[in-house]
């Protein structure tokens, strides 16, 4: 794809944000049978497994002649977002529920643009920065939170805290990578934060208390198409085209595009799973397609 097609990031930022509304879709009727932790070590190995002949195909080696200190950043940054981002998450998820988490996971994207104008020196236009603000506004207004029962104030900080850890580690793992993607391959970037991302959680899983019954529940029948399929799209095609939104524009800009994968979730929920859209939800379409267009041109 050349380098200087139009909109070539942003194209990709979207691109990404619905591969991974559509494996949403898949994985939440995986995850009716699969723990999330075994999900997440499933999807990076095949999605690894995958991306090695992918490299062959496009005669991009598996390691490069760079220096150990490329190597290290990549690597710190897969176990930042694909390990440590994602174990936070759903100690996140399972402490506060999906509405709450969903909320604070939304920081993913201020949390990135916040990275990117400190330490990136980017920025954004006026009209980029509303088109941040119309996003975030949507996806705030469709977001319906209930909180788990027996819920303690101490139990809901925790779990905010790990929700905001986790948003914070995956865009440190961005912000690290995005000097040097400009001038590194995305199979190569992609495949080097796979290997840190599977081993780091690989390590992690091997000593929790309950391993045996996490790892046994991927060997259930049920749901593994939609865990595969999920895979397919989720990781081995949405992490490549992420990497390539963040290496061909601003991390600041690439970040909240990703973002509206959630609207593309309530409009490829309503068309497979035939959940119902209501006039909130189509407002907050609009709204959202309308912020979009703003960072796209901005």
């Amino acid at each position: 794809m050349p380098v200087n097609f139009p909109y070539l990031g942003q194209t990709l930022a979207l691109i990404s944000a619905v591969a991974w509304a559509f494996a949403v879709i898949l994985f939440k009727k995986s995850g009716e049978t699969v723990h999330p932790i075994a999900l997440n070590l499933f999807k990076n190995l095949l999605a690894l497994i995958l991306l090695l002949p992918t490299m062959a195909i496009f005669h991009e080696v598996l390691f490069r002649p760079v220096q150990f200190s490329e190597y290290a950043i990549f690597l710190i940054s897969g176990i930042l977002g694909m390990a440590i981002g994602d174990t936070l998450f759903f100690m996140s998820l399972n402490r506060i529920g999906a509405g709450l988490s969903a909320i604070v996971g939304y920081m993913y994207s201020p949390s990135i643009i916040i990275l990117s104008v400190l330490f990136l020196k980017e920025s954004l236009s006026l009209l980029q920065i509303l088109g941040v603000i119309l996003i975030l506004s949507a996806l705030l207004s469709t977001t319906q939170i209930k909180l788990p029962e027996n819920l303690s104030r101490k139990g809901l900080l925790i779990g905010i805290l790990w929700g905001v850890l986790s948003a914070a580690a995956t865009a440190i793992g961005v912000v690290l990578i995005k000097p040097m993607l400009g001038k590194t391959p995305l199979l190569w970037a992609t495949e080097i934060r796979l290997l840190a991302g599977f081993f780091s959680l690989l390590l992690i899983t091997l000593f929790l208390p309950a391993r045996k019954r996490i790892i046994a529940s991927l060997f259930t029948t049920k749901g593994l198409g939609y865990t595969i399929g999920g895979t397919l799209v989720g990781t081995y095609i949405a992490l490549v085209v992420w990497l390539g939104g963040m290496k061909y524009t601003q991390a600041s800009i690439a970040a909240p595009l990703n973002q509206i994968s959630n609207i593309f979730v309530f409009i490829l929920a309503a068309m497979i799973l035939k959940d119902p859209i209501n006039l909130i939800r189509i407002l907050a379409i609009i709204v959202a397609f309308g912020g979009a267009l703003l960072v796209f041109l901005g």
